[in-house]
């Protein structure tokens, strides 16, 4: 639906950079101090990971800065905004699962968009040159990407050995497959996970699923 589009908001805009059945990720153009809305999503979790820039994310009692390469997990139904302080603005992406865009609840906002749904069609408008999109590595292989002053690369996963090979400080995004219990999983599509924390977990759990996509995303 979102595929060809920018979805122009007021703090900036935002697009669809990668989906699949069970997550969508979009990438967010924030301007300097400018913010989202106060808001929560009842039904789907959210994790940010900042790529350029510099952002203030703000709950209700508590407020936390992130510079390029922090990221950050935001539970169901959890009220917050993301406020740049960069100029010219800050790069985010932002992972959605289960994928539903039209999940939000807006409990106060700058521009007026007070318990408002989310933009219709007026705010679209067509992608440029500029819009990245990712897609699928081939099994057992990888693809590269140079954006926002990172090196992103999207890995196709088949063995827990090939999914220890991170560094520590690794950001790891999930979109598809994940690290396997008897009966669920640890790691699963939407989550961002640090690699020293993927490597702990595959010393307990060592099952991976074969199918499983991760995104690496490390600063220049």
């Amino acid at each position: 639906m979102y595929q060809k589009t920018i979805v122009k908001k007021p703090w900036g805009y935002e697009y669809l950079a990668y989906e699949n059945d069970e997550v969508g990720l979009w990438c967010l153009f924030i301007a300097k101090d400018q913010q989202t809305s106060m808001h929560c999503h009842p039904k789907k979790t959210t994790g940010l990971i900042l790529l350029d820039g510099e952002v203030q994310v703000s709950f209700f009692n508590d407020k936390f800065k992130l510079l390029p390469g922090s990221k950050l997990m935001i539970r169901r139904g959890l009220f917050h905004s993301t406020k740049s302080v960069a100029n010219p603005g800050s790069i985010v992406f932002e992972i959605e699962s289960p994928k539903q865009k039209h999940d939000l609840v807006r409990l106060d906002d700058k521009y007026g968009r007070k318990a408002q749904p989310y933009e219709d069609s007026t705010f679209e408008m067509p992608k440029n040159e500029e819009c990245i999109w990712f897609t699928d590595p081939s099994d057992g292989s990888t693809k590269e990407y140079d954006f926002a002053n990172c090196k992103i690369v999207m890995e196709s996963i088949t063995t827990a050995d090939a999914l220890r090979k991170r560094d520590d400080d690794d950001n790891v995004m999930f979109l598809k497959g994940g690290i396997l219990t008897n009966d669920n999983k640890v790691a699963q599509p939407g989550d961002v996970v640090s690699g020293h924390i993927v490597k702990k977990l595959l010393e307990t759990f060592p099952d991976v699923d074969p199918q499983t996509i991760i995104m690496t995303i490390k600063r220049k």
